[in-house]
């Protein structure tokens, strides 16, 4: 069974087999090729196809799974699933599978880029004991013409030095950290607010709108490496979680 044709090898270096993966099936799934209830290639296809190991085709399409593209079934493989309109789960993941899961185009936007010492607020959401260097990010992620989400980024550049060096104009701070940085934990919290000015210009909504806000802190041994604030529409957001009860 043939997936896609063989691409290019110029500048596919930088690209990750595992992005690679979910890139190719995701514009399978969007363009239409495949259809809702298309059967996704057996794991074993796609690792000779793509020469890489089980371990890495398992984690891309456990992350499809996970944002409502496709279904996987004991026993009898994956299936093209129907998007579903809900979407963030609180976990470690790329907002554009959950933007293309609603079977809209994703597109970042950089909309502020500063490398700084910082400050003793920074030092207070990113938990860190003592000043140091830090990178202060803001951008857009869009759903296709709307704002999705705006995102307030610090990132730790004593953990990630190299993120200093990345300009962050083709790719989300989001994906390139869980790429390239092992986290160990990771915390959440959530609350409500009313848009001021400046959320509300940028997502596109009246002044005193709800919002949903998302903030996340994440730890690679036990290093501070990056704080995150996700502000949405509240209208056009649900966050939903499944627990199974607590042992002892």
């Amino acid at each position: 069974m043939s997936l896609v044709e063989t691409d290019d090898v110029e500048g596919a270096e930088s690209i990750s087999l595992h992005q690679r993966i979910l890139s190719d099936i995701r514009e399978k799934i969007l363009s239409g090729a495949w259809a809702p209830g298309h059967r996704i290639p057996f794991e074993h296809e796609l690792t000779a196809h793509y020469n890489c190991s089980r371990m890495t085709v398992n984690k891309a399409l456990s992350q499809l799974a996970k944002a409502g593209l496709i279904e996987r079934r004991r026993r009898s493989g994956s299936f093209v699933r129907q998007p579903q309109s809900q979407a963030a789960v609180l976990e470690l993941h790329d907002i554009r599978i959950e933007v293309e899961a609603l079977g809209l185009p994703y597109r970042y936007e950089r909309l502020e880029r500063l490398r700084r010492r910082s400050s003793a607020e920074d030092r207070a959401l990113l938990g860190l004991s003592a000043s140091g260097p830090v990178l202060a990010l803001e951008g857009l992620h869009f759903a296709g013409e709307r704002p999705f989400a705006l995102e307030q980024r610090l990132i730790n550049l004593s953990a990630v030095a190299e993120a200093g060096e990345v300009e962050f104009i083709d790719i989300a701070p989001g994906p390139w950290l869980i790429g390239r940085v092992p986290w160990s934990e990771a915390e959440h919290r959530i609350r409500a607010m009313a848009a001021d000015d400046t959320v509300a210009d940028a997502l596109d909504i009246d002044p005193g709108a709800p919002c949903l806000v998302v903030e996340r802190r994440t730890w690679s041994a036990e290093h501070p490496v990056t704080h995150v604030r996700f502000i949405y529409p509240a209208e056009s957001h649900t966050l939903v979680a499944r627990f199974t009860p607590s042992q002892g």
